[in-house]
C-alpha cells in the first residue's frame, strides 16, 4: 500500500468547518451528535456558528478538529466502504491530530477521544499563566540550527523546539524571554525571520509538565485497542501498536517535540507515494510537499473531497 492518512493539528480550525458534511450525510451528523454528547454540550453549534474566539480556545479547538476529521473518516468507511486497513499503509496526526488519527484507527473511542481533548485543552492552558510562555516560528532555518539558538537563548529558562514542521520552518516553545532571544540569536544560524505567534499558552516544551501529569492519569483509565493500522507517533517520528506504548508517547507529547518532518520523510522511504489530509484545511498537505517532493498530497474535508478519495481509493 502507498497511501497514508495525515490529520491536522491546531490551527487549522475555521467557523463553518464540517458544516457542508453534516447536511449531506447523516453518517457524518452523528459523529458531531456522539461528540456532543460526550462532552455534554452543543460543540457543533460553536463549530458551525461561531464566534471564531470561542471556537479558537484551545479546549474546544482540539476536539473540534477531531470531529471534523472523524466525521470525514465515518462518511468513508461507512457510506463508500472504505476498508482502512486495506487501503492505508500509515496514519499520523499533528500534535492533537495524533488523537484523531488514533480514533481513526480504532484505537481509541470517539467519545474517550473527545473527552481526552477537552482535558488536554484545559490542561495545557491552565499549565502556564497567561503571558508567561511564548511560540515563535523560525522561517528559513532547520532542525540543527534551531536546536542551537533555543540552547544558545536558554539561559536558564525554558526553550525547546516544539515543532519540526518542514525543512524550512521550526516553532520554538519556552518562557517569553527565552522564546524572544532565541529569535534573536536563530538568524545567526541561518533563519530568515523569527515570527511571534498568537498562541494561548507554551506547547510542546517542559512548561507543560502539569497537562503532561493530567493526560497521564487520564489515559490511565481509558481503554486503548491495538491500532488497525500503524500509528506514527510525533515523538519517535515511527509507527507503534501496542496500548501501553500509545499510552506513554501521548504523555511524552505534551512536553515533546513534534518530529513531522521526520514522520513524512519515514513515510516516503517506506514507500508512500499518496498522502491524504483528513479534516479541515490543508496545512500538512503543504508540509508534505515541502518535505517530500514526490508525495501527492490532497485534503479531504468537503464532500466533493470525499467522493474524490473515495473513487481514487476504490
Amino acid at each position: 500500500m502507498s497511501n497514508a492518512f495525515l490529520f491536522p493539528g491546531q490551527g487549522s480550525q475555521t467557523v463553518g468547518m464540517g458544516h457542508a458534511l453534516a447536511e449531506a450525510f447523516r453518517e457524518a451528523r452523528a459523529v458531531f451528535d456522539e461528540v456532543d454528547d460526550a462532552l455534554g454540550e452543543k460543540l457543533s453549534v460553536t463549530i458551525w456558528d461561531g464566534p471564531l474566539d470561542k471556537l479558537t480556545l484551545t479546549e474546544n479547538a482540539q476536539p473540534a478538529l477531531m470531529m471534523v476529521s472523524m466525521a470525514v473518516m465515518r462518511v468513508l468507511e461507512q457510506a463508500k466502504g472504505l476498508k482502512l486497513a486495506s487501503k492505508v499503509a500509515f496514519v499520523a496526526g499533528h500534535s492533537l491530530g495524533e488523537y484523531s488519527a488514533l480514533a481513526a484507527a480504532g484505537a481509541i473511542s470517539l467519545g474517550d477521544t473527545a473527552r481526552l481533548l477537552r482535558l488536554r485543552g484545559k490542561a495545557m492552558q491552565a499549565a502556564v499563566p497567561v503571558g508567561a510562555g511564548a511560540m515563535a516560528a523560525l522561517l528559513g532555518i532547520d532542525a540543527a540550527g534551531a536546536q542551537k539558538a533555543v540552547e544558545e537563548a536558554a539561559q536558564g529558562d525554558i526553550c525547546q523546539v516544539a515543532n519540526d514542521n518542514d525543512p524550512s520552518q521550526v516553532v520554538i516553545s519556552g518562557t517569553k524571554a527565552a522564546v524572544e532571544r532565541a529569535g534573536e540569536i536563530a538568524k545567526k544560524y541561518g533563519a530568515k525571520r523569527a515570527m511571534m505567534l498568537n498562541v494561548s499558552a507554551p506547547f510542546h516544551c517542559a512548561l507543560m509538565q502539569p497537562a503532561a501529569d493530567a493526560m497521564r492519569a487520564a489515559l490511565a483509565d481509558v481503554t486503548i485497542h491495538t491500532p488497525k493500522v500503524p500509528v506514527i507517533t510525533n515523538v519517535l517520528a515511527a509507527p507503534i501498536n501496542a496500548p501501553d506504548e500509545i499510552r506513554k508517547r501521548l504523555v511524552e507529547q505534551v512536553t515533546g517535540t513534534v518530529r513531522w518532518r521526520e514522520s513524512v520523510m519515514f513515510m516516503g522511504a517506506a514507500g508512500i507515494t499518496h498522502v491524504y489530509e483528513i479534516g479541515a484545511g490543508k496545512v500538512l498537505c503543504g508540509l508534505a510537499k515541502r518535505i517530500v517532493s514526490t508525495l501527492e498530497a490532497k485534503p479531504v474535508g468537503t464532500p466533493e473531497d470525499i467522493e474524490a478519495v473515495a473513487a481514487a481509493l476504490a
